[in-house]
């Protein structure tokens, strides 16, 4: 209830990106709700619960460009219980900017989404203190939330968070400075956005292509075609580029990268998806990963994670989980817990893989895993893609934790 996707809807509305249409049914939802004006926070609310409770449970996208980037905006909700969704939004972002109320200053759904961010290894933390006008537009209760925030940041590895004051009901210092804010000599939340540096796509990391499916055909355009479909997570591949599948360790030469709109590629690049034929056949399947044939990631079968636990119910080791890691299940079970981050101190606590009830939901904890059979996985921070993975309880079908492979592996 920090006033996250009024803010959104003062960013759109602001930069003139709300379209008439968007205008027109915020405007009807507004009156039907018996306000006056406009009630920005409708503007990405959509869920009928949402609107009628006034927070945000599902994630939203909305789009918006200015003169010098473009940008697709996430909302994600802040309630405990709908964590689980938070960890979605924040999974390929840039930037996350974290909303505190500044009569309540940090709370500890702060310092756990401050805590998420960070392990999803998020590069670029921008932290508004919003409703700075009901607390009188005061400088030092801006300056004693911010400390706050610095402390807690510095507990979970952020370094410089970038801390803005904000009224985001009135659009001050979220797109234009407020006379009201003048005591704040940092940029608005619209500037310190488009001063991000971000990272672009590097066609220089290694190359990792999970396979997604086969793709055989026999007409007279592509007799006996078989390809390999899949989506290209990181780096770049070329024909004539030496493959090989990592669990196998068996080579082949790229001969061919067709793309829907270009059959006849001679190089890709994250994140294309693409179907590559090789010069022989070397039994790959779906859930296989090609990498280069130089490189020397080898199949594991039992590493490190860190986790967040999405479920209500308690993890419990001595039940059987599925790991879904790229395109393939694979049973597991855990063999250590090391620790868990306490939210309210940030500090981390040792747990023992019998304690009840140690690993329940939203907790985040290191663990160490055992698969059944071998897997071709990364440390996250070198590769996203290929180091993260979930959970699955296989009776219920249900996503139980996200898990980010560490860098330690055996």
């Amino acid at each position: 209830d920090d006033g996250k996707s009024t803010l959104i809807g003062r960013l759109f509305h602001d930069t003139d990106s709300i379209l008439e249409d968007q205008r027109t049914e915020i405007q009807s939802s507004t009156r039907s709700r018996g306000e006056t004006g406009l009630n920005l926070s409708l503007f990405t609310d959509g869920l009928r619960a949402e609107r009628e409770q006034g927070i945000t449970i599902d994630i939203a996208y909305r789009f918006f460009s200015t003169e010098k980037r473009k940008y697709i905006v996430v909302d994600c909700p802040g309630h405990f219980e709908f964590t689980r969704n938070m960890i979605t939004g924040c999974s390929n972002v840039d930037a996350v900017v974290v909303l505190i109320d500044a009569r309540n200053g940090m709370t500890e759904q702060t310092r756990r989404h401050l805590a998420i961010a960070a392990i999803l290894g998020i590069k670029h933390f921008i932290v508004c203190i919003n409703k700075m006008d009901l607390v009188g537009y005061d400088a030092g209760r801006f300056e004693s939330i911010s400390e706050a925030v610095r402390i807690a940041a510095r507990k979970v590895g952020i370094s410089q968070p970038a801390i803005l004051p904000i009224v985001a009901l009135g659009g001050e210092n979220v797109v234009l400075p407020s006379m009201a804010l003048s005591w704040s000599t940092g940029p608005t939340l619209l500037d310190t956005l488009e001063g991000l540096h971000l990272r672009e796509r590097d066609p220089s990391l290694p190359f990792r292509f999970p396979i997604q499916g086969l793709i055989r055909t026999n007409t007279p355009e592509y007799p006996e075609f078989l390809g390999y479909a899949g989506r290209i997570a990181s780096g770049a591949v070329r024909v004539g580029d030496r493959l090989k599948c990592g669990l196998s360790g068996k080579t082949a030469t790229v001969t061919g990268i067709f793309h829907y709109d270009h059959p006849g590629l001679q190089e890709a690049t994250a994140p294309l998806s693409v179907t590559l034929t090789l010069d022989r056949e070397i039994e790959l399947s779906r859930g296989d990963l090609l990498l280069a044939a130089s490189e020397d990631l080898n199949p594991v079968s039992e590493f490190r994670l860190q986790i967040c636990w999405l479920s209500p119910e308690p993890l419990d080791p001595s039940l059987p989980y599925l790991i879904k890691v790229g395109h393939r299940y694979v049973p597991f079970h855990f063999s250590k817990f090391e620790d868990r981050l306490n939210i309210e101190t940030l500090a981390k606590e040792s747990i023992q893989i019998g304690e009840r009830n140690s690993v329940g939901l939203n907790t985040l904890a290191i663990v160490r895993v055992r698969t059944n059979v071998s897997i071709m996985v990364d440390p996250y921070f070198d590769h996203p893609s290929t180091g993260s993975l979930v959970m699955i309880n296989p009776r219920t079908n249900q996503t139980v934790g996200a898990g980010m492979v560490l860098g330690e592996t055996v």
